[in-house]
């Protein structure tokens, strides 16, 4: 009984921050970020199916997005800057996320485990849904910039245009589509939305 961590360890996700080498304003947790991407990767997916003539699942994709840092757990979040100087590096925190992975996996009963692993691995059927994750992953961070600027914190200024950009260099149609019909209601107060 004792390997049927899973859970307990997955609850962890809200003692993991991001943005650790920035002044943020309001902490962001891996649990918060992992719901807001999964919102977004949802949207994406919708986007996808109702405007670009898709057939893919959009529930699935959610379900990725939840789990998509989820080794983060084990690994803490090596911030972007890092974990991209160099390609040896980017090789070796493969490496390591491969680890955490397989050790995440192992928290589960036998019979659940290969009913989990697709969560975590990236299966070839679901490249266009990781895709989606991956934009929506992008959408979150600039959120997250959005807030902290309209907070008057200006270190991650800088953020903003650059994980801006690196959306757009995605070439996601989908995200595009976010961006110009969601994003800008991310500058108003709660009395402008309502």
């Amino acid at each position: 009984m004792s390997e049927n961590r899973f859970f307990a360890i997955l609850s962890r996700m809200k003692y993991i921050n991001r943005w650790g080498l920035m002044r943020n304003t309001i902490k962001e947790n891996l649990s918060e970020h992992s719901l807001d991407t999964a919102f977004i990767a949802h949207a994406l997916a919708v986007i996808r199916n109702k405007r670009f003539g898709g057939n893919i699942n959009a529930e699935r994709c959610a379900l990725l997005a939840m789990y998509h840092d989820a080794t983060e757990i084990l690994t803490g979040d090596l911030p972007t800057p890092i974990k991209y100087f160099d390609p040896e590096i980017k090789t070796a925190y493969d490496k390591v996320e491969k680890n955490a992975t397989d050790r995440m996996i192992t928290y589960l009963p036998k019979d659940m485990q290969e009913d989990f692993r697709p969560l975590f691995e990236k299966d070839p059927e679901d490249a266009e849904l990781w895709k989606l994750v991956k934009a929506a992953d992008k959408i979150s961070a600039l959120i997250k910039c959005i807030e902290e600027r309209k907070m008057g914190n200006v270190d991650f200024s800088q953020a903003e245009r650059s994980t801006l950009e690196l959306i757009h260099k995605l070439d996601c149609s989908e995200a595009e589509v976010f961006i110009n019909e969601f994003l800008p209601s991310y500058d108003l107060t709660l009395d402008e939305q309502a």
